[in-house]
């Protein structure tokens, strides 16, 4: 088949890589679109992913979202038109769900965090497919228009699927100018542009307060510039410049503490401690892994403990993700 992926943001680069590759070996055309957002582009690059770029995040404002999807998903269905896919697939993008719409082109979208409603009132009522973790209760879907013939539900998290061929690079350590030696800590900053985030975090600023304070080397990724710029002004962090190797930071890390949800089941498929400080409402996978223990939530900063833990790498879930490219492709079945 010719397969279209969007990608709109960092964390999809990672979850469409290892898709795209069996996608690839198994004979499909695959051609990639990706929007300037973040660390997007420059994981594509890292990764090896040809892709063509195509429009920009406009803001965190509603209004702004708004002319963004019009704009970008106009340009989509521009680039698109003529190149005769069978089937367009994203991870949450919006775009690409109205321009496959637009085009009469069978789509897929996939998610594992059930409360970005303004999101999902779009992609489950447009696509074909909604692929989802078999967490996510079936009920809770059902007000976006993601009825039962659409759902495809698969087991686990969707970081054990395309983690499964992942081993940690100690490479990343030297770049950052990081030792094996002292206690590593990895902080990713809060989604302040998305929708589903929309609350003031006290806590995070007290956290890095208390975190610059220790013995601890304190790797922090922010999102956009703009946090690079504050989050520099808060204590002596190592702040990459360009996208890095966070996987093997994550993997290497003695603690992990993240204010959004793919890092935080990054760490736990990789066996890393970790705190959420996550404020908004939680989903069920996030709920899950609380109630096994196997992520923490952090409501006060003198919580946070760092020493060095024993063991590095343990027991890891790896899946095959052409469980999730069937999936998927689903979505061209007549």
């Amino acid at each position: 088949m010719r397969v279209w992926i969007d990608l709109t943001n960092s964390p999809h680069v990672l979850v469409m890589r290892p898709l795209i590759e069996a996608m690839r070996a198994d004979g499909h055309e695959v051609e990639v679109t990706a929007r300037d957002f973040a660390q997007t582009l420059e994981l594509c690059e890292r990764f090896g992913i040809d892709h063509t770029a195509i429009g920009r995040h406009r803001g965190g404002r509603l209004a702004s979202k708004g002319v963004g999807l019009v704009s970008r998903s106009g340009a989509l269905v521009r680039w698109a038109r003529g190149r005769r896919f069978d089937v367009a697939i994203g991870h949450g993008s919006n775009d690409v769900s109205v321009a496959a719409a637009l085009l009469r082109i069978p789509a897929a979208t996939a998610f594992d965090y059930e409360f970005a409603a303004q999101q999902h009132h779009v992609n489950c009522r447009l696509c074909r497919v909604v692929m989802v973790p078999e967490l996510i209760p079936p009920e809770r879907l059902a007000r976006y228009g993601a009825k039962p013939r659409k759902l495809r539900r698969y087991e686990g998290l969707k970081e054990e699927y395309y983690l499964a061929d992942f081993e940690p690079d100690e490479t990343v350590l030297g770049e950052l100018g990081l030792s094996r030696e002292r206690p590593l800590v990895v902080v990713r900053t809060p989604p302040d542009v998305s929708l589903y985030h929309r609350f003031e975090n006290p806590l995070f600023p007290t956290v890095l307060e208390r975190l610059a304070q220790s013995d601890a080397q304190v790797v922090v990724l922010p999102r956009t510039s703009e946090q690079r710029e504050e989050v520099r002004r808060l204590g002596p962090f190592v702040v990459p410049e360009h996208a890095v190797d966070a996987q093997s930071l994550v993997a290497y890390a003695d603690l992990v503490i993240s204010a959004g949800g793919t890092m935080n089941r990054e760490a736990v498929a990789l066996g890393t401690p970790v705190f959420t400080t996550f404020e908004g409402r939680l989903g069920a996978v996030d709920e899950a892994l609380l109630r096994d223990g196997r992520l923490r939530r952090l409501t006060n900063a003198d919580d946070v403990r760092v020493e060095r833990r024993s063991e590095h790498g343990a027991l890891r879930v790896r899946r095959d993700p052409r469980e999730l490219v069937t999936l998927l492709l689903s979505a061209a079945d007549r």
